[in-house]
């Protein structure tokens, strides 16, 4: 996994090659069933503008991230927001993944954006989502391509 060069303080922008094809990592952003293999269980999701649908988070019941696909050009790019509606603190994002064929297999880029780094809070979320991103889910989704 490669971190790319940042053009936005604010975003998280991360990089990954897989050796399969563009078909077979769409495959993994997009199957409700390998979603729920290395992201979360998505309820109602479909790959298609305007569809609204939310991610059921296992470890804290009750919770859940509220999205909207806002982008989708198949197996190229898959863009939706990321909405996750804690009382307390509620946060907006928008996340999206760009896949580029690259010889005999995938780059794939994610690119998170809508964090307010000039809010302490923020940044620490910020940091949180992109360590969460690098050491868990990212190698979770390597994992989810390969079955």
């Amino acid at each position: 996994m490669i971190a790319d060069a940042q053009s936005d303080p604010a975003a998280i922008e991360l990089g990954n090659f897989f050796p399969q094809h563009p078909e077979e990592v769409w495959r993994a952003l997009t199957d409700p069933d390998l979603l729920a293999r290395w992201l979360f269980r998505p309820i109602g999701f479909v790959a298609v503008v305007g569809a609204r649908f939310h991610f059921a988070i296992p470890e804290e019941p009750g919770q859940e991230i509220h999205c909207e696909v806002l982008a989708v050009r198949s197996f190229h790019q898959l863009t939706y927001t990321w909405r996750y509606l804690r009382t307390e603190h509620p946060e907006c994002w928008t996340v999206d993944w760009s896949l580029i064929p690259q010889g005999r297999g995938t780059r794939l880029l994610l690119t998170q954006t809508g964090f307010d780094i000039t809010n302490r809070r923020q940044r620490m979320l910020r940091n949180a989502m992109e360590r969460g991103w690098k050491r868990s889910l990212l190698p979770r989704l390597g994992e989810a391509i390969h079955h």
